[in-house]
């Protein structure tokens, strides 16, 4: 059976593809678009669908639209109530309803060719749940939580998965929400709603729960499974913050009190599911579930031997759960979890070479690009990592990431400067499982990045570029079977340096989705101070990408001295082939110099060469290269 998932009606649009019970492609459209998110969570934007997602999805397994056998859309328009109905103020809602019901037909208009007949309405949380559910290894009988902002009528979901079969036991009803009490905080505090969550997990580290007693008036646990979280007064707890605006400590101390009170409700959420079922496993979706100090709480004192979160546990993880529902009730193959997350787009070596020699970069293939990486990373250098198939889900897990030498304090600064993010942010590290014990406290292995662990004392001052200010770290494991150019690295660079962990981050820059072809791979190379690009088995390095570039413009502005001269008196003639030396020696100059000390190099060009020697410094100065 095939089944195409689709994502569309609030945010994160994405599409998934699922063969006899197995993912194999899965993506989201902003890695297409390029913009973030797809979209935002807005009514006039729900008709908005994953085209290019969903006809990749289809390339990748050399289909066409008519060769499905179901396509499902993770929203039921007949399950859901108006904004009115449901306590929500949103006045334009019912054009997200209205949308919902002509989604067949839309599909139909996006994949020429679809029966509208084959089209699926498959429950919001259903999706979510079925997406942790099935895709978890080992969960053939678990207990499921989802929690998000909303669905068709409710917040969240308590289910347990039996085999192929999912049961819903309990949903709380909007408009009683802890994704949306915890989106009202983020717009209070001056982020971005329905995308900046993160930050206000991460500004909570900064302060004290001290508020928790008036948070606890309105976001509480009601016993029975479901919960109260609605009417929240921020502004009476704290001033709200303008975009950009400085936050002070009253803030941190909401965020925190904020966080305090949301752990609190999921613990008493896990109990009661818990009780309801006896299981050993729990996993979790939806966007609270992106919530890794939350789930290191559940991890740490919940009743669960085991807890798994869905890599891609916000909305664009519905389409591989849609998908994967319809396939475990109607496909005879029983459905099997994804070997990772990289179930994005990928491109062979020939590929990859490709792009480069059209790009007219200056490129190099080393005997082993892992050690070549290690050796940059051991000299202190910021490398752009383009490996493989890109990650479904808003993680960097070794694909498309920025790496950094986490022994140096300062690479956490420098890597918030690259990416134009807050400096309260943390960054990641990236270990060995089969060291990661000896240097963090917490749920292992976690190759996903979705718990935090405590960072043991005596290796806080060994890697404090990832150590956050509350003595945390968000780790990726790496498995050596599972990643073996990922962990051949981190072995090269412990061998070198004596630690076995690297800096993480996402390669992209504020506001941008994450890196996903070669083309974004190259244009955030060259338009951020990284110094290294390693792109399959080859490398890019700044210093000889900006020679050639400041060689070029120095013979550009050469050449114009010299036509320019041939129309002159014989003495202007002659100034312009003085002018003319000194820019040939300029030039070799320029071509001559290391691949880490292009602004030096430069700088030695003859004063006679005064425009190219202008040109390359202005370019050395606009992308940052050390002097």
């Amino acid at each position: 059976m095939r089944v195409l998932g689709i994502n569309a009606l609030f945010h994160d649009p994405a599409a998934a593809l699922v063969i006899d019970g197995r993912p194999v492609a899965a993506a989201e459209e902003e890695r297409f678009s390029r913009r973030k998110h797809g979209k935002r969570p807005v009514p006039f934007a729900a008709w908005e669908l994953p085209e290019q997602a969903a006809a990749w999805c289809l390339e990748q397994a050399g289909l066409r639209p008519e060769d499905l056998d179901a396509v499902t859309y993770s929203f039921d328009p007949d399950r859901a109530r108006t904004a009115d109905a449901l306590g929500l103020s949103d006045p334009w809602d019912h054009l997200r309803l209205s949308y919902a019901r002509e989604a067949p037909a839309f599909l139909t208009t996006a994949l020429p060719g679809l029966d509208p007949e084959r089209v699926r309405f498959v429950p919001h949380h259903m999706a979510h749940a079925a997406s942790s559910a099935f895709a978890a290894p080992g969960a053939e009988t678990s207990s499921v939580l989802v929690l998000d902002g909303r669905g068709e009528a409710t917040s969240h979901l308590a289910a347990r998965r039996v085999g192929d079969h999912l049961v819903p036991l309990r949903g709380q009803e909007l408009p009683h929400s802890l994704g949306l009490v915890y989106e009202e905080l983020t717009e209070h505090l001056g982020f971005l709603r329905s995308s900046d969550e993160y930050k206000v997990m991460a500004l909570a580290s900064y302060g004290t729960p001290r508020l928790l007693p008036e948070l606890r008036r309105h976001v509480y646990a009601t016993g029975d499974g479901g919960f109260h979280a609605a009417d929240v007064p921020w502004a009476e707890l704290c001033p709200a913050l303008g975009a950009g605006q400085a936050w002070s400590q009253q803030h941190a101390d909401l965020a925190a009190s904020a966080q305090a009170c949301l752990e609190e409700v999921l613990l008493d959420l896990v109990g009661w599911l818990h009780g309801q079922t006896g299981d050993r496993v729990l996993t979790m979706a939806g966007g609270v579930a992106l919530n890794c100090v939350a789930n290191s709480r559940i991890a740490r004192e919940g009743p669960f031997g085991r807890v798994w979160v869905q890599p891609a546990a916000g909305d664009a993880g519905t389409a591989l759960g849609g998908a994967l529902l319809h396939a475990a009730e109607f496909d005879p193959e029983p459905t099997t979890p994804p070997s990772g997350a990289d179930l994005g787009r990928g491109w062979s070596e020939a590929e990859l070479e490709a792009w480069l020699k059209t790009a007219a970069v200056p490129f190099e293939r080393p005997p082993d690009v892992a050690a070549t990486v290690a050796e940059a990373l051991a000299g202190n250098a910021v490398v752009a990592w383009f490996q493989g198939r890109a990650e479904y889900g808003p993680r960097a897990l070794g694909h498309r990431s920025l790496l950094a030498h986490p022994g140096r304090s300062g690479n956490l600064e420098r890597l918030n400067d690259i990416k134009g993010r807050e400096q309260f942010r943390p960054v990641a590290p990236m270990v060995l499982a089969d060291r990661a014990a000896e240097l963090f406290e917490g749920p292992l292995p976690s190759p996903y990045m979705l718990f935090v662990h405590d960072v043991r004392p005596e290796w806080r001052d060994r890697i404090p570029a990832v150590v956050h200010v509350d003595g945390t770290a968000r780790i990726q494991t790496v498995d050596d079977e599972r990643e073996p150019l990922t962990a051949r690295m981190l072995a090269a660079f412990e061998r070198l340096t004596g630690l076995p962990v690297v800096v993480n981050t996402s390669l992209n820059t504020a506001g941008r989705p994450m890196v996903d072809d070669p083309r974004d791979a190259l244009e955030c190379f060259g338009s951020a101070p990284v110094d290294l690009l390693a792109i399959g088995p080859f490398v890019v390095r700044r210093g000889a990408l900006f020679a050639r570039n400041w060689a070029a413009t120095a013979a550009a502005a050469a050449d114009t001295s010299d036509t320019a001269g041939t129309s002159r008196t014989a003495d202007a003639a002659d100034a312009a082939g003085v002018a003319g030396a000194s820019r040939r020696s300029g030039a070799s100059g320029v071509a001559g110099m290391s691949g880490a000390s292009g602004v030096s190099g430069s700088a030695g060009m003859s004063r006679a060469a005064g425009t190219a020697g202008a040109a390359g410094k202005a370019d050395a100065d606009r992308f940052g290269e050390p002097t």
